[in-house]
């Protein structure tokens, strides 16, 4: 049993809370491998604002009043998937990690995407604590790679995830 709550994203603390999830959990994970000019810019502001445009398709845990991760969800954001879903973006604050937090977001996001055939993830190239928890979890690579810009290029690696039949 999982002490912790998992819900749809609806207050303004919830909105903040994702907020702060979002920021730490970047300053938590990418400083080293994402330029360090671009991580100045990854503010708590920043983040919060986003957070704030941003109000569908999110699942946050909490821990009592703490938003303390989020995953957000919904349809592959191109044409060159048919039939899939997409898992945005998913976050765990550190001292939170390993407590199966990101299992059950992963779990809500998989039960609001049931009705596509598949599932994508991109993980950022170097996160390696992401790429085994997204292995774990059934997914595997494509072989699809994109460049994206975080101050300096960096590559993202797409994985999918196929319904059992």
């Amino acid at each position: 049993m999982c002490r912790y709550v998992f819900k749809r994203m609806e207050s303004e603390d919830e909105i903040n809370g994702k907020g702060y999830v979002h920021y730490k959990s970047w300053h938590e994970t990418y400083e080293g491998l994402v330029d360090a000019g671009y991580m100045t810019g990854v503010t708590l502001e920043s983040c919060t604002a986003i957070a704030h445009r941003w109000l569908d398709n999110l699942i946050v845990a909490k821990d009592g009043d703490q938003v303390i991760g989020f995953a957000g969800y919904g349809a592959y954001r191109d044409d060159t998937l048919a039939e899939t879903g997409e898992v945005y973006s998913i976050y765990v604050l550190a001292e939170y990690q390993g407590k199966r937090v990101g299992y059950h977001l992963m779990q809500a996001a998989f039960e609001a995407l049931a009705a596509y055939k598949k599932i994508a993830v991109w993980v950022l190239k170097g996160n390696d604590r992401a790429i085994r928890f997204y292995e774990r979890y059934g997914f595997h690579f494509d072989g699809t790679e994109a460049e994206i810009m975080l101050g300096t290029p960096n590559t993202e690696l797409r994985m999918i995830y196929e319904w059992a039949d």
